[in-house]
């Protein structure tokens, strides 16, 4: 489908903020994916242009904090493998059954995550007690949370970090990287199934794509750069926002 000039650029600036916000704390889908359901795309082909766009930002946001030395990519080889199983299975499972339920339970497990994160404030300042061998830890969250965002998706980031600071006692800086990495495999993951499937406007997605690596490549920068402090209200807003926005979607409309 062919989209006027002005299209593009409300998608590629749609794209390099969601690839700033998505970089510091997640929920960047909240301001691509309607960017582009209102160029007109229809949503099977909205949600596979999202997600090829969104795998170039959170490629560029994990590139930047393996780089900086904030996360090791060596660390991470099980929640890798873990993640692109679940993800395969759930990109296959969402073809076969209906997502309602789950749509309709998330936004209350999001609110656990954004209540424990607002009372704890201690959480993620500062290295904490790990609660779970490493290697289980990926097995169930890489397999879970992989099976999630192939299967449903939204809240995928902050289930990551969520459980990331919890179980596994990290500062928030890291946290947030090594949920960049689990996103771009989840996201590359499902992207396989929506291409095969034909639902990519590789236009629209280049343009946002280009957008997404500037707003990566900046926001996980202040994000190393600042830490904590500044890294823990956004993350808050955006549990928030995706929160409601769930809400909506499952309950209201």
């Amino acid at each position: 489908m062919e989209l006027t000039f002005p299209s593009y650029v409300l998608l590629f600036i749609s794209g390099l903020l969601a690839g700033f916000v998505d970089a510091i704390a997640g929920g960047g889908g909240l301001i691509a994916l309607p960017a582009l359901l209102s160029v007109g795309l229809p949503p099977q082909l909205a949600l596979g242009t999202n997600k090829f766009q969104g795998s170039f930002g959170t490629l560029s946001a994990a590139a930047t904090f393996i780089r900086k030395g904030k996360v090791k990519l060596s660390d991470n080889l099980a929640g890798i493998a873990f993640t692109f199983i679940g993800a395969a299975t759930g990109a296959w499972a969402i073809q076969q059954i209906h997502a309602d339920f789950i749509g309709h339970l998330v936004p209350f497990m999001l609110l656990f995550v954004f209540f424990y994160t607002l009372m704890a404030k201690d959480l993620g300042v500062a290295q904490a007690k790990v609660r779970m061998q490493k290697n289980l830890f990926f097995l169930l969250f890489g397999f879970g949370l992989g099976f999630y965002d192939g299967f449903f998706g939204p809240g995928t980031g902050a289930f990551w970090t969520g459980a990331l600071l919890i179980f596994m006692g990290m500062d928030m800086t890291k946290a947030t990287g090594t949920t960049r990495i689990m996103n771009f495999v989840s996201n590359i993951t499902a992207l396989v199934l929506f291409i095969a499937g034909g639902n990519v406007l590789y236009t629209a997605g280049l343009i946002m794509a280009a957008g997404q690596i500037i707003g990566a490549n900046i926001g996980s920068g202040m994000a190393i750069k600042r830490g904590t402090p500044f890294i823990r209200p956004i993350f808050l807003t955006m549990v928030c926002l995706t929160i409601v926005r769930l809400i909506y979607v499952n309950y209201i409309s």
